[in-house]
């Protein structure tokens, strides 16, 4: 049975990357589709496959869209911290940054059971994640479904997908959308004087690492005090 669950799910990604390959425009998905996705997410998240369904790499990484997974470890990192920082009850959000969207969920980091966490990603395989996925393009950085109200999580973690000064600058307006205060930024070294021109954060001492080797300079960016990440 384990094996047939995840398998539906595999199928529920092929399907979604079948979509986005086939057609010149981001896809759309019906309303059954997504309610197909929503059942399934229900019928098996209290299942043992659930974990495996949100392993870090569970979903390939593709280069077209700027994707390059953090490393299990840095994941778990900052899952941790986001955990930490949400407190009891809290709510993350996970911008462009799957890998640790899906650590939150694995159920493998203390206290994430008493946190919710939503992803916004551009890639619609992630729908397979049910109503915590929310569809996000950078291009159009308050693009949100009414649902989501302005200031209505305790923490916003952001990977924008490009070292530019513009893509920062529209994800930066959708985290000051989102935040109610606290904003966990990954991104490149060389992005550090348009990191704290935007969203007022400071180069901490934490160095993520990704599952590939990324020859950029990778860094973390804080507005608030962690003892976790400047250790």
């Amino acid at each position: 049975k384990q094996q047939e669950s995840f398998l539906r799910f595999r199928h529920f990604v092929s399907s979604l990357c079948s979509m986005s390959d086939s057609d010149d425009d981001v896809p759309t998905l019906s309303a059954d589709t997504l309610a197909a996705l929503q059942e399934f997410y229900n019928e098996t998240r209290n299942d043992p496959v659930h974990q495996e369904s949100f392993a870090v790499g569970a979903m390939e990484e593709d280069w077209r869209m700027s994707q390059f997974w953090y490393s299990d470890e840095t994941a778990t990192r900052l899952a941790e911290e986001l955990v930490q920082e949400a407190g009891e009850g809290g709510r993350i959000a996970c911008v462009s940054a799957p890998s640790v969207y899906q650590k939150l969920k694995q159920g493998v980091v203390a206290g994430s059971d008493r946190v919710s966490a939503v992803v916004l990603e551009y890639d619609r395989r992630f729908a397979a994640y049910g109503h915590d996925f929310i569809f996000y393009d950078y291009n159009e950085p308050l693009s949100l479904p009414a649902a989501v109200a302005p200031q209505s999580f305790d923490i916003v973690l952001a990977d924008p997908p490009y070292l530019s000064e513009e893509c920062l600058r529209k994800v930066a307006k959708t985290i000051k959308y989102l935040s109610k205060s606290k904003v966990l930024l990954c991104t490149g070294g060389v992005m550090e004087k348009h990191a704290k021109e935007l969203l007022d954060v400071q180069l901490c001492s934490f160095l993520p690492k990704h599952s590939r080797n990324l020859s950029n300079d990778f860094r973390c960016f804080l507005n608030y005090p962690s003892r976790l990440l400047n250790v």
